[in-house]
């Protein structure tokens, strides 16, 4: 008896130790990629339910155990769960089934058809946030059939409404079930390997992110006949506003995120470029460089500073009438510590005019939370699994300009960190980007990325 328990044992060991079919499991990767993104999961209205069932029946036929939660049964959640030994806590993987919307007339190929073309794969979804949510679900499938020995658990969230109704999705998930994806570290989407010119540069690692609200400049006036014109002109009032609001420039503060990620660009950088990036904090030069980031870098001006965007405009119905009303809405992206009312009193003081008014709007907003931390192990082993994986590049921790559903887990203390596939940067001004007319990804990106999320998965949770 005790020979066959040893005979058996090695067994099982030579079977674990074997090298996995990664040409095999492409192909298994882009069945399971295709059939998700030909759901048509727009958000709105979301309806991401097929994604779950789709899901669901994956899991449960390779007997993960997992969980369906919702409080609308067309938007559910699914959360699946592989048990560690409890030694270490458990590590969150995470991804979003709905999508933004689109417009039919702009897409070369079918949005929900999955088209696969000259090494692209086609459609909605492709790169938000499909690509994770495949990647995650490839992961528990194998550490489930490798039988993988775990010191932490490994929690797989597939969420509803993270495009605009986190209420059905995140939300709901801290607010009532946080108990079932509590964890010590979570990786999720927003990260991404930048490729120039079809040359990989260096790989993003989402560590921290803006905050948006949304912000309503109103201007009043007595109305009037356009023959006569008034100085009390709502629009003219306005447009004073938003002149003033545009030009100004919110003070910069950084982060260690910020911090690190423009010391790390200035390595890999020309040296015009890096005499910019060091020179940030420098008082006899920031002013210039800041100046140039809000003219030719808007990414890093961005990152550097809590933002302001006039995105719309209202006002006037007959072209013979002056208007009462003027209103325009200002898109602010906050730094993670800001103090949004202190923010609007600078606001109020920038527009110096009492014939507008500062109204704070209804948005589906994040909660504030600090970065994440670079110094731990998670961020560690990820920058160990970029060298690995992609060609030895840097690891940019990255302030991300966007909101993900990260900032209520950081809020709660959980340190995230977004990772994503490479993509040509060149692909945003064609239209290929995310949330674009278009959206496509490189197979073969898509196929380093799984294999470089679970092997970090591995790293981070194995006994």
């Amino acid at each position: 008896m005790h020979k066959v328990l040893i005979a058996g044992f090695v067994f099982l060991v030579s079977l674990q130790a074997q090298p996995l079919d990664w040409k095999a499991l492409e192909e298994e990767s882009m069945r399971h990629f295709q059939a998700l993104l030909r759901m048509d999961t727009s958000d709105p209205p979301g309806l991401e339910l097929p994604a779950v069932e789709y899901l669901k029946k994956v899991l449960d036929a390779e007997g993960i155990p997992n969980e369906v939660l919702s409080i609308d049964p067309k938007r559910p959640n699914i959360v699946a769960r592989l048990k560690g030994s409890g030694a270490k806590r458990p590590i969150l993987i995470m991804g979003h089934t709905d999508v933004v919307n689109v417009d039919t007339k702009k897409w070369t190929f079918p949005p929900f058809g999955a088209v696969r073309d000259g090494g692209y794969v086609y459609g909605r979804g492709t790169v938000d946030d499909k690509d994770n949510l495949v990647a995650s679900l490839i992961t528990m499938l194998l550490l489930k059939r490798t039988k993988t020995p775990l010191d932490r658990d490994v929690i797989f969230l597939a969420e509803a409404g993270e495009e605009g109704s986190v209420r059905f999705g995140i939300q709901f998930m801290v607010e009532k079930h946080y108990d079932k994806i509590d964890a010590e570290y979570c990786l999720a989407e927003a990260g991404a390997g930048v490729r120039i010119g079809g040359r990989l540069r260096f790989v993003d690692v989402a560590t921290a992110e803006k905050i948006p609200y949304a912000v309503k400049l109103v201007a009043t006036g007595p109305a009037g006949h356009g023959s006569r014109p008034l100085r009390s002109n709502a629009i003219a009032h306005l447009a004073g506003a938003v002149a003033r609001i545009a030009a100004w420039q919110p003070p910069m503060r950084m982060n260690d995120t910020t911090r690190t990620y423009f010391e790390r660009l200035a390595t890999i950088s020309t040296p015009e470029e890096a005499e910019r990036y060091n020179n940030i904090v420098n008082p006899e030069k920031s002013a210039a460089i800041q100046e140039y980031f809000a003219d030719k870098e808007p990414g890093h001006n961005s990152m550097l500073r809590t933002s302001i965007s006039p995105n719309m405009l209202q006002a006037g119905y007959r072209v013979n009438v002056i208007p009462s009303e003027a209103t325009a809405t200002l898109d602010i992206r906050a730094l993670p510590d800001e103090k949004l009312d202190a923010f609007l009193e600078q606001i109020r003081g920038v527009i110096n005019d009492p014939a507008v008014k500062i109204v704070r709007e209804a948005r589906d907003t994040r909660p504030g939370a600090p970065p994440s931390p670079l110094d731990n192990e998670a961020f560690r082993t990820i920058e160990s699994m970029v060298k690995k994986h992609y060609e030895g590049v840097v690891t940019l921790p990255l302030m991300q300009t966007g909101a993900t559903d990260m900032a209520y887990l950081r809020a709660k203390g959980m340190a995230c960190y977004g990772i994503g596939p490479a993509m040509d940067i060149e692909d945003g001004p064609k239209g290929f980007g995310a949330h674009s007319d278009q959206e496509r990804i490189l197979e073969t990106e898509l196929h380093r990325f799984i294999r470089f999320q679970y092997e970090t998965v591995v790293a981070l949770a194995k006994r």
